[in-house]
């Protein structure tokens, strides 16, 4: 793997598992330095010493995104970003009546306010040095109906609203903001749900499978790169392609 991102520096949140984890090591790997953001110090120690085992260097933080005031500490505590990887987020599944406002509000501070505070922290700073790359991980049930994911599906709707919004705000400075929405995919949070339930949304793909989070991982970093340099105001769905109707 060439060392195509030498120089650079990439905040990854949610980055001590799944998704998260793969994308800081292969960025690492590709020559970024990586600011591994997470909730666990031990896990979060783990994937930076695997970063220098590796050659690459990684510093965690540990930030609670769902207070405004931890996010912007992070944003402080990252420095000057390149590259920006909003992957951390929080998912619930109930029901319209069984959704309470607490739950909600959740929902929309993690996924939602936790990504905007930090693009409106760190993107003027990218736009200065006229470059820069933001991707933030939305979800297909942002646009297909799911059940029970009314509040997560509206939290990464606003996602992917916000990712077009701001492609068009820091474009022209060179900023370039896009999105990947995945489908079902492996990883410690879906293991949660069971899989038989997750079984049940692979099979509706084409694919007929889960992914696995270095799939995902892969679309992130492609427009986190340079190799997607035309590439701005996007949402990539990664999701196993749609079955047919009749």
């Amino acid at each position: 793997m060439t060392a195509e991102l030498t120089g650079s520096t990439a905040l990854v949140t949610g980055a001590t598992a799944g998704i998260g984890r793969v994308i800081a090591l292969r960025l690492a790997a590709l020559g970024a330095s990586v600011v591994v953001h997470g909730r666990d110090q031990q896990r979060g120690a783990e994937i930076v010493d695997e970063v220098a085992v590796a050659g690459g260097s990684a510093r965690f933080v540990s930030a609670d995104l769902s207070d405004a005031e931890d996010v912007l500490r992070l944003a402080a505590a990252a420095g000057e970003v390149d590259v920006l990887i909003n992957n951390a987020g929080i998912y619930r599944f109930t029901s319209t009546p069984e959704t309470t406002a607490e739950l909600f509000d959740t929902h929309m501070a993690i996924n939602t306010r936790a990504p905007l505070l930090l693009v409106g922290a760190l993107a003027p700073g990218m736009a200065a040095r006229g470059r820069g790359a933001i991707v933030s991980l939305s979800t297909v049930a942002a646009t297909t109906p799911a059940r029970g994911a009314a509040a997560y599906g509206a939290s990464k709707a606003a996602l992917e609203l916000l990712t077009r919004v701001w492609a068009d705000e820091f474009g022209a400075q060179g900023v370039r903001v896009n999105a990947v929405s995945p489908g079902p995919v492996h990883t410690p949070g879906t293991k949660e749900m069971g899989d038989e339930a997750l079984q049940t949304i692979a099979r509706t793909t084409v694919l007929g499978r889960a992914a696995e989070p270095e799939e995902i991982a892969e679309a992130v970093l492609f427009l986190a790169s340079s190799r997607a340099s035309y590439i701005t105001g996007s949402v990539l769905e990664v999701g196993g392609g749609h079955l047919a109707i009749g």
